[in-house]
């Protein structure tokens, strides 16, 4: 065994990766959904709430607060730092309750601030979910607006720029794995950026709800203590308003998390697009249409020295896969809740920040991996000329339409084009024989003894074109 225990080691060493070796990938997301984080949101809603109910004067006899007041209770909220998280801790120890330590060191702020004959307006009618809810919503906004969107824009920024750089760069496909009709490079990826933009716009449309409306939703205490009160409209401008979020007037004692569910749901679609598009990249390094850069100094293989191995999209294409598990997870735990109230979605919500930090590391992994290729005409071009045969979808086509406008002899295009080219290697010659015995029409035979794998591209060019110029329009708007 082991002399010296790891967990002893100052200062602490992760025990996820996430918080050890792809630290400097994920650490944006500590300021939204770690636990000093989702603190720290507890302590502005309770600061905002405290201040809405004192400057809405909604218990009569109860003061307003001076200007000075209230602009130290939001620098109090606004400058946690290791001292507060010091004093929600040994406060917690205590009270062996996450939310009522922040209740009780926001009241020593208030003695502080010489406010504290209102101290016990500090959690006035709020369950803990009322506070924890909204806290959850700040974070999950904070780190999908401020660090999320931002990846995710940089991976389709980067597509953009390769797929507008190898848009006439034509390419042979592969169907089922078969050598099938040609297509460019630039036109492949521009299919990805159409499909993660179409996600990337429904998370950067997602609403962030939230509610204050006490143990079971009912407004009962808020009543209670002040019956003239029109508490839904003071909830309602209070998420909205306060705090810019979507107010949900309907609950149990917590918000539903449908919400979640739905953005959950959009960000691992995103992250499932992403990851066939670290296959689809892997695969064409692997048939040499891409060269991979190397980094200077960097080791591919321990034992062979040729290699550069496409550690970017293998990384991104394990961490999408554990996103996308825990934000399955997640979204499937948290619509459920045991009638009024269980507390499986409070465990469950502090893993959305391992969600999101897997995600992101891929995504930093995949734009990394898109800049260090250089495309192989030369693979792509020797690919396309072994191929000829991928122009008997041309050719048979051509002659459906002669043989519907009465050209004799067009009958059964699509088996005579079988017979010549299935199962087997033909080349340009055997097709330029080919199409002059046809007896085709002079300007259909010259259009078809011209064409090439390379040339048979349709408007491919176009529409990798066409989806740069609308991305880049739409993303600078």
């Amino acid at each position: 065994m082991p002399t010296v225990s790891l967990a002893d080691i100052t200062p602490a060493i992760a025990l996820g990766p996430l918080d050890g070796r792809y630290r400097k990938d994920t650490a944006d997301l500590v300021d939204h959904l770690s636990e000093a984080a989702l603190n720290r949101n507890r302590i502005t809603v309770e600061v905002e709430w405290f201040i809405h109910l004192a400057q809405n004067s909604v218990i009569d006899g109860v003061r307003r607060l001076t200007d000075d007041e209230v602009s130290g209770l939001r620098a109090f909220a606004e400058n946690f730092d290791a001292d507060t998280i010091a004093t929600l801790a040994a406060h917690e120890a205590v009270t062996v309750h996450d939310v009522k330590a922040v209740e009780y060191t926001i009241k020593e702020a208030l003695v502080e601030l010489g406010a504290d004959d209102l101290s016990e307006l500090v959690h006035f009618c709020c369950t803990s979910e009322d506070i924890n809810n909204l806290s959850w919503a700040l974070g999950v906004k904070g780190a999908t607006v401020d660090v999320w969107l931002p990846r995710a824009k940089a991976l389709i920024d980067s597509l953009a720029d390769t797929a507008s750089a190898l848009a006439e760069v034509p390419m042979l496909s592969h169907t089922h794995g078969q050598p099938a009709t040609p297509t460019t490079m630039g036109k492949e990826l521009a299919v990805f950026i159409h499909r993660l933009r179409r996600q990337y716009e429904r998370v950067e449309a997602s609403e962030f709800l939230g509610k204050i409306n006490g143990a079971t939703g009912t407004y009962s205490a808020h009543l209670a203590a002040v019956p003239g009160a029109d508490w839904p409209k003071l909830a309602k401008t209070f998420v909205e308003g306060s705090l810019g979020l979507t107010f949900n007037p309907l609950t149990t004692q917590i918000e539903s998390h449908d919400w979640d569910a739905e953005l959950f749901a959009d960000i691992a679609r995103f992250n499932r697009i992403a990851h066939n598009l670290a296959t689809d990249m892997w695969t064409y390094i692997s048939m040499n249409y891409f060269k991979q850069i190397p980094v200077a100094g960097a080791t591919g293989s321990s034992t062979m020295p040729h290699k550069v191995n496409p550690i970017r999209f293998e990384n991104a294409e394990a961490n999408l896969e554990l996103s996308c598990a825990l934000l399955d997870s997640l979204a499937s735990t948290l619509v459920t809740s045991r009638m009024q109230r269980d507390l499986t979605d409070s465990t469950s919500q502090r893993n959305i920040g391992v969600a999101y930090g897997h995600s992101v590391l891929a995504l930093n992994n995949l734009v990394k991996g898109l800049e260090r290729l250089a495309i192989n005409e030369e693979a792509l071009n020797a690919d396309l000329n072994s191929n000829w045969e991928v122009l008997g979808e041309a050719i048979q086509s051509v002659m459906r339409a002669a043989g519907l406008q009465g050209v004799p002899g067009m009958d059964n295009p699509y088996e005579t084009l079988k017979e010549l080219t299935r199962g087997k290697r033909i080349d340009q010659a055997d097709l330029q024989t080919f199409v002059a015995g046809l007896g085709l029409p002079e300007a259909e035979t010259q259009l078809l003894t011209a064409l090439t794998p390379a040339t048979y591209i349709g408007v491919a060019a176009q529409l990798a074109e066409s989806e740069v110029a609308d991305w880049k329009a739409r993303s600078q708007s």
